[in-house]
Parts: C-alpha cells; structure tokens; sequence
C-alpha cells in the first residue's frame, strides 16, 4: 500500500549524504525540503536544478541550524508553504578535526554547535505539532565515530555520540504519540569528501573495514528511507549502523 505524501525537511541536504537522502525520499514520495547554510546559496541554486532535472519534487531552505533563532525562522517559513513537516532527518554536520592536545575552544564549539545543537534547534520547532498531529519521524546522522571514537576528533566523536543520547531520551516523550526518534551511524561513506582523500590514506581506510569498500551514498538512504515509512513504525531509540563491519557492538 502506498504511503500517503508527505514533507520531508532533511539539514545539510545539500551535501554528499544529504543529497542521496533527498533523492530517496522524494523518489519514495515525500515532499523534500533540503535545508542549507547562508554561505551556501551558489551550490544550492546548482543543485536544486539538478534535482528538478532528475524529475524529484525537491524545494530548498537556506536557515543556519547552529542558530535556535534562525533555525526557528526557516522551520516556520517551511511550514508556511508546505503546511507541516512530517519527517525530519538531522543531517547537517562539519568537521575540525585536531588532536586535542592542540584543539581550540572555537574548533570544539563550532562542531559542537553545528551537529549537535542543531538536533535541538530543529527538532525543537517541530517537535509539538508531530505530538499533536499523532505522527513524526525523527532520524538523526550520527557516526561510526559516534560509537567507537577516532584519534584526532573529539569534538566530532562528542557531538555524534551526544546525538544517540539525544535520540533514546526524546524517542521514549515520542511513543506514545507514534512520533519515532532513532540514530543511523554510518561509516566511511563514498562523497567527494572522502574521494578527494590522497590515495594511499584512503586504501588504509578500506583496508581496515571488512567489507573492504566504503558505503554507498544512496545506501545510508535506504536505510533512512526504511525509518521514514510506516514498516518502521515499531522502531524507536534505536541506533542503525550501517559501516560495512567497521564496529560492531
């Protein structure tokens, strides 16, 4: 049975990962509303005219989500056109990475604000009307990094872990209103980022990942796509990982 149409907002859509969510979700039906940073008006521009030749029924939301305030001034535009926001996938996310011996209050605080305290600014828009409406999906990009660490980024790792707490606290306010909050935690993922890599240092990655590739933009997707539908309905709190074998717990 078809699902009923729906409007999907996904923060950092615009980006590798983001992307990939966007074309599956509006390939699954959903109204997508991709979300990106004031910095970023020339890229999103060339993207939303690719996604409109890909035939996606895609709109875009330039908002800083770092910012409660300017978080709360998208969020109400969005719902002003679109009338609500079903679906909501946390995905904006940088990195600053330093060891911390030689990490800065302000490298530390701007990771912080952009992956972790935008997971508050959004959702907190949103949050009341899914608990009015009887329905809501929440799915919060964590990382691989979330759950096991990595040499170099505490900011990152903090922030990421900080985003499955986040997740089990508010999935538990959620349930009974069928408004479902869960984590998926990729690993090493296949984007520019990861492909602009020198050689030798991304061949250690793979290496090191017993599926021996990196994943898929399009399969970190599916896996948002599944939490997004009425199959998931069941699932809440959870955190997916979907890293190839990376860490498994």
């Amino acid at each position: 049975m078809a699902q009923p149409t729906r409007v999907a907002l996904v923060t950092g859509g615009i980006g590798g990962i983001g992307t990939a969510i966007c074309q599956r979700l509006a390939k699954d039906g959903h109204r997508v509303v991709a979300n990106y940073h004031p910095s970023e008006q020339e890229q999103a521009d060339a993207w939303l005219v690719a996604r409109q030749a890909e035939g996606l029924d895609v709109s875009l939301a330039v908002g800083d989500v770092s910012s409660f305030a300017d978080s709360q001034r998208m969020v109400g535009e969005v719902v002003e056109r679109l009338g609500t926001v079903d679906v909501l996938v946390n995905c904006a996310g940088i990195t600053r990475d330093k060891t911390f011996k030689r990490m800065e209050q302000a490298q530390w605080e701007a990771v912080i604000n952009v992956n972790l305290n935008s997971v508050f600014n959004v959702t907190r828009q949103l949050w009341d009307g899914m608990l009015e409406r009887g329905f809501g999906r929440i799915i919060n990009i964590s990382s691989v990094n979330g759950q096991r660490g990595q040499f170099g980024q505490a900011n990152y790792s903090a922030a990421k872990a900080g985003m499955h707490g986040f997740t089990m606290a508010v999935a538990q306010e959620g349930a009974a209103r069928n408004v479902t909050v869960n984590t998926v935690s990729p690993g090493y993922v296949e984007t520019a980022m990861t492909l602009a890599m020198r050689d030798d240092v991304r061949e250690s990655i793979i290496s090191g990942i017993p599926m021996r590739r990196m994943a898929q933009p399009a399969e970190i997707a599916a896996a948002i796509a599944f939490l997004a539908s009425d199959e998931a309905a069941y699932i809440t709190g959870a955190n997916i990982p979907v890293n190839g074998g990376l860490f498994m717990h």
